[in-house]
């Protein structure tokens, strides 16, 4: 899978190691609603193409996977800081607000 490799000089390994660096780097440092979201960014940073195509779960077994998810939180990251934020898309016009 990975035979492109073999043909990359040292500096395009380099550049490649850091191009794979930064996507998982923005992959890590995403938090709150950003955690649960499909990832086509950090998936072309691969060699082989991107197939747009996905399978996409039924509400009540997605909605079972995000509750697991979301419990899977707490059990790794009990000391995370909690946010009452609700989701707006980006680019949206409403703002992520605190919920009272």
């Amino acid at each position: 899978m990975d035979e492109d490799l073999e043909a990359l000089s040292r500096e395009q390994l380099l550049a490649e190691v850091r191009k794979l660096r930064a996507g998982i780097r923005e992959h890590r440092g995403s938090t709150g609603h950003e955690l649960c979201w499909h990832q086509p960014a950090l998936w072309s940073l691969l060699p082989e193409p991107l197939d747009p195509r996905i399978a996409v779960p039924e509400w009540p077994q997605f909605m079972r996977g995000c509750v697991r998810y979301r419990q899977s939180l707490d059990e790794q990251a009990p000391q995370a800081p909690r946010q009452a934020i609700e989701f707006a898309p980006a680019g949206d016009a409403m703002r992520p607000n605190p919920i009272a």
